[in-house]
């Protein structure tokens, strides 16, 4: 199992207990009062069924309180899930976190920093990098959205199959026209679990693409990855509370379906709510009201007891590897761990979901790793406090180098980033002047040219084939081949 970080101090909290309380009940108004749209006739009986208020002819479900209590209650506070390297199943839940990637859309030229669509060979690459890195636990749905010459319907699981031959992590799958059916069935080819995603349409609305991806993935017995992606002052208030109630109904309402269709299905929420620029219309990623709702949210599921994971963290408004993307990706990755949230994705996304970059990735393993760190805290001592060593080693001309407790706490004390500058002035001029940026392109190469995952056997290569093309010939008789 891989054992990620553990948080060893009291989690962060921003609500009282009579807030909390007060969300939580404003979240139950929203359902039984708003309801949510759900597009879906085998959902909508289900739902009439288990005492929900149905209105088939405007597919809207009003949810009672009592339906939604109960079906929290019945999702686990932690639970296992199995990767194709056992080495690498997680243990969801508590004070663990662990940390994943975020994608990107296309990859982006470091020089020139324009986007443009990875080949075949860099998708490959990319997942090899994200396997190699130590302080990356599991992997998104997409490193990138596809590869170039791929038909639009084929993306997500050729995706699939390019995790299944470069990484023994556990990984996420997403869905569309029901390409989920053909990602399940790889991932099961090479031996593992996945995550299966199901979101809504902000604000309150589920397609029917949604609900199946539910009844696909609940049948597999796989657990279930869901969330909402709320934006402030566009489909939710403006206000980080109102959006964080909307935010939660969306997510509650599909936990409610999910624990209707199969009892004790293993679920963790996610988080994606941010900002509008109301200047510009664009997605204000990195606005530090997001890590503050990030913060709320956290505490909140953590209140539920049900495991929670957070996407906004691995996202940047900023359209290159600079000061900026830095800041926009560290403050809430770090709050996020604080508050508690059980997955945190950081690791290779330059610009929101639109740019990923396998060198990104190598300088947010160090941070991952930093946030670790923190995560671990103090230790207090007759051994961390040293004062038998303070009073041998005396005033000045004393030092503590040389001292055998500072060979030993030191590397306990410290990390050592593995693509960062810390030499002195002088051996920094001497060596080329380089910066983080030079290191971690170096690292890349150096791990391209010797890592790789515990391979597939020749049949499960074969199998996955053989799954593809049946999914080829699945879309072609739909006519959704393009």
């Amino acid at each position: 199992m891989n054992k990620g970080f553990i948080r060893r101090f009291k989690p962060l909290e921003i609500v009282t207990e009579s807030q909390l309380e007060q969300v939580h009940q404003a979240t139950l108004d929203v359902l039984m009062q708003t309801g949510v749209s759900i597009l879906h006739e085998r959902a909508l009986q289900l739902m009439k069924d288990n005492d929900c208020l149905v209105d088939f002819d405007s597919q809207r479900v009003r949810i009672p309180p009592h339906v939604v209590e109960e079906c929290l209650r019945r999702s686990p506070s932690s639970f296992r899930v199995k990767a194709r390297d056992p080495k690498h199943d997680l243990l969801i839940g508590g004070d663990r976190v662990y940390f994943r990637n975020f994608a990107g859309m296309d990859t982006v030229d470091l020089g020139t920093w324009e986007p443009r669509p990875p080949t075949r060979e860099e998708y490959y690459n990319l997942v090899t990098v994200l396997d190699a890195l130590p302080n990356l636990h599991a992997i998104s749905c997409y490193p990138y959205f596809g590869f170039q010459g791929l038909p639009e319907v084929m993306k997500l699981s050729e995706g699939e199959a390019a995790k299944a031959r470069n990484t023994g992590k556990v990984q996420i799958i997403c869905y569309s026209k029901g390409s989920e059916q053909f990602s399940i069935r790889i991932v099961k080819a090479v031996g593992g679990e996945a995550f299966g995603i199901s979101h809504p349409a902000s604000p309150l609305a589920y397609y029917p693409d949604a609900i199946d991806a539910i009844y696909n993935f609940t049948e597999a017995g796989f657990p279930m990855h869901v969330g909402s992606g709320v934006i402030m002052g566009a489909t939710g208030p403006a206000s980080i509370m109102g959006s964080t109630v909307s935010n939660n109904a969306e997510i509650m309402a599909l936990i409610v379906i999910i624990q209707l269709v199969c009892p004790g299905t293993r679920v963790i929420v996610n988080d994606f709510v941010h900002a509008q620029n109301m200047r510009t219309g664009s997605p204000a990623f990195g606005d530090i009201s997001s890590a503050l709702h990030v913060a709320a949210f956290h505490q909140i599921w953590r209140w539920y007891g049900i495991p929670s994971c957070s996407s906004l963290t691995g996202v940047s408004s900023s359209k290159r590897i600079d000061f900026q993307l830095a800041y926009e990706k560290t403050i809430p990755s770090l709050v996020a761990a604080l508050a508690g949230s059980n997955i945190v994705d950081l690791h290779s996304s330059v610009n929101g979901e639109l740019t990923a970059h396998p060198v990104q990735a190598v300088l947010d393993d160090d941070l991952a790793a930093m946030i670790g760190r923190f995560l671990d805290g103090v230790e207090v001592s007759d051994d961390a406090l040293a004062l038998d060593l303070i009073n041998e080693v005396g005033p000045v001309p004393g030092h503590f180098l040389g001292k055998e407790h500072t060979r030993r706490w030191w590397r306990k004390e410290q990390y050592m980033p593995r693509a960062a500058d810390r030499l002195g002035y002088p051996e920094w001029l001497k060596g080329g002047k380089l910066s983080a940026l030079d290191y971690a392109r170096t690292r890349v190469d150096e791990i391209l040219a010797t890592h790789s995952s515990a391979p597939l056997t020749a049949e499960q290569d074969r199998e996955i084939e053989r799954i593809l093309e049946e999914e080829r010939l699945y879309f072609k008789a739909r006519d959704l081949w393009a």
